[in-house]
């Protein structure tokens, strides 16, 4: 592998984080992780009418650091990568810096990178971030597949926060020990789902007679945007939209889609009958530049996604509009389903207030799922706003008249939980749509 020694090249950067952590005087407390009460996540504030306008967005430099006399090396050159600065600040000592792509932006610092010697040793990595907090615990990954959380003994956060969500809640800085060898390891804010991870799981599912795959646009960057259709039975006309990942490191909610996905595409009784009436049509990758180029929050056009529903000024966000338009006047779309993350579980339907008895069945479907799964109550925050449409969940409603939903799961929910949540929230959509 090529090593770039680039001292030079990060000098401003690293005197920054030489005076940011100089100026520091920490209360250190080392802690283990705790699962935090579902109940008491009241959800975000409403969301604000912002301008989806291209802005500028800043590139990381992609190559390897080298350290300890060219022992000790970190690497940002892979996809889903964040890493925008690299300091030694003592014997196997290092400060790393996280940057967004710009700002003003959602305070959500995505991180990944990879670490490897050439002689095995015990490193201590200390994370810090522009304008924001740590929010994600690390995952570790030695095979970029499989991860685990670290050792909550390896973690040690710095100038703990207050509360018990939100980023006032996380730690300033985290401090975190990793044994590395000559192997790398890979440290990340979440799993690394990339754009290439997510086409081979749709690719999986292809396999099955009634899948097919296919592009309806190109990202920023002329990535396609893939669309997964279920559709075992050619003269069915109702049909259901899922949407994900418009937001990078919003992982969580991925998985709980890809087990929704999974089920909706199972052989059972229930699944095979809901097939034969019904359409399932899903992107499950709103923002592959975003997600392969680590982003925290926004494309390569530097928007949210999830703001541009209303003026449409972004690639992405004009795929599937294009696609549902198109599809319209062919189907009748009887649901809407856009997988996010957030700091805990939390729906975000339309009040009936403004959706009248046709959105009820987005509540009845939170109730079920709510019936079967009550170890984890899930707070709801609704809107009875339906102007502008600006987020995807309004957008559908108003110009597709399908009852929507953004569905967030928490950063921190269990894994096992979340394949088991997404279950159930297809089989409990299934039986309410196949009772209408």
């Amino acid at each position: 592998m090529r090593t770039y020694l680039r001292h030079w090249a990060c000098c401003l950067t690293l005197l920054g984080m030489i005076l940011y952590l100089g100026s520091c005087r920490p209360t250190v407390t080392t802690v283990a992780p705790k699962e935090k009460e579902s109940a008491g996540y009241q959800g975000q504030g409403k969301s604000p009418i912002v301008p989806t306008i291209d802005r500028p967005v800043q590139r990381q430099w992609k190559g390897v650091w080298a350290f300890n006399d060219s022992t000790t090396y970190f690497s940002n050159d892979f996809e889903g990568a964040r890493l925008n600065g690299v300091a030694q600040n003592g014997p196997d000592a290092f400060t790393i810096w996280i940057t967004a792509e710009n700002t003003p932006i959602n305070v959500s610092p995505w991180y990944a990178f990879k670490v490897w010697s050439s002689e095995p040793r015990e490193i201590t990595v200390q994370l810090i971030y522009q304008d924001s907090r740590s929010r994600y615990y690390p995952k570790i990954s030695t095979d970029g597949v499989h991860f685990r959380a670290l050792d909550s003994a390896r973690f040690t956060p710095i100038n703990p926060g207050e509360g018990e969500f939100g980023i006032k809640a996380a730690p300033e800085m985290a401090r975190i020990r990793i044994p590395v060898m000559a192997t790398p390891t890979l440290i990340s804010a979440q799993e690394l789902y990339t754009s290439s991870v997510v086409k081979t799981w749709i690719d999986s599912l292809v396999e099955k007679p009634f899948a097919t795959t296919y592009p309806i646009g190109s990202s920023k960057e002329k990535r396609p945007m893939h669309l997964l259709e279920i559709n075992e039975n050619k003269d069915a006309k109702k049909a259901v939209m899922v949407i994900a990942r418009q937001h990078p490191p919003e992982v969580t909610g991925f998985l709980a889609m890809k087990s929704f996905m999974e089920t909706l595409c199972g052989n059972t009784e229930q699944a095979e009958a809901f097939r034969k009436e019904h359409v399932v049509f899903a992107v499950p990758l709103m923002n592959p530049d975003g997600v392969d180029n680590g982003h925290w929050r926004h494309n390569m056009g530097g928007i949210d996604l999830n703001r541009d529903w209303q003026n449409f000024n972004q690639p992405e966000t004009r795929s599937v509009r294009d696609f549902l338009v198109k599809k319209d006047s062919t189907y009748d779309f009887v649901f809407g389903v856009d997988f996010h993350s957030t700091w805990d579980d939390i729906y975000y339907p339309l009040d009936t207030v403004v959706t009248g008895d046709k959105g009820k069945i987005v509540f009845d479907w939170i109730g079920g799922i709510t019936k079967r799964l009550p170890q984890k109550r899930t707070n709801i925050s609704a809107s009875d706003q339906i102007s502008p449409t600006m987020v995807s969940r309004t957008y559908f409603y108003v110009n597709h008249g399908m009852p929507a939903i953004v569905f967030e799961l928490g950063d921190n929910t269990p894994r096992d939980f979340l394949k088991q949540k997404g279950q159930v929230a297809a089989e409990e959509l299934m039986r309410l749509l196949m009772e209408e």
